[in-house]
């Protein structure tokens, strides 16, 4: 398990856009389980949407599974001054509202990796729910 100050050891994102804050379980090359805890005080959910709620865009959903896909294939990086960079994403499906207050599992698994190049599948979940899923690829870089 990480916690926000070894996260940041290994990846570059910082605040406003770190958007992982633990890591429960990595599996290199294989898959990473993290957490992002989501607060009305987080700057996306300074803004009211649907039924004057506020709440975690799906751009950013996507970008946090990418993020916690970073630590999936960190170790089979050799060059460890590259990161993963998303690339693209496919099959991309929202299905619920996250709002403050809820926790947000994030869950990624590696399908595909080839010297410079990850293929993804993520879902992240509240509680026992599926809360939205993707594929995407990233680009070591």
């Amino acid at each position: 398990m990480l916690n926000i100050k070894e996260i940041k050891e290994q990846i570059p994102h910082r605040y406003p856009f770190l958007l992982v804050d633990r890591i429960l379980e990595v599996e290199t090359g294989k898959r990473a389980v993290g957490i992002k805890n989501i607060t009305s005080n987080d700057f996306y959910c300074r803004h009211e949407y649907f039924n004057n709620d506020a709440l975690f865009p799906g751009s950013l959903q996507v970008e946090a599974m990418a993020q916690v896909s970073a630590f999936v294939v960190m170790d089979l990086i050799e060059n460890k001054a590259q990161v993963p960079l998303l690339a693209s994403i496919d099959k991309a499906r929202f299905r619920r509202i996250i709002k403050p207050g809820d926790q947000l599992r994030i869950e990624v698994t590696l399908k595909r990796f080839k010297v410079s190049i990850a293929k993804f599948t993520a879902s992240t979940y509240i509680g026992t729910d599926l809360a939205s899923e993707v594929e995407f690829t990233c680009v070591i870089a």
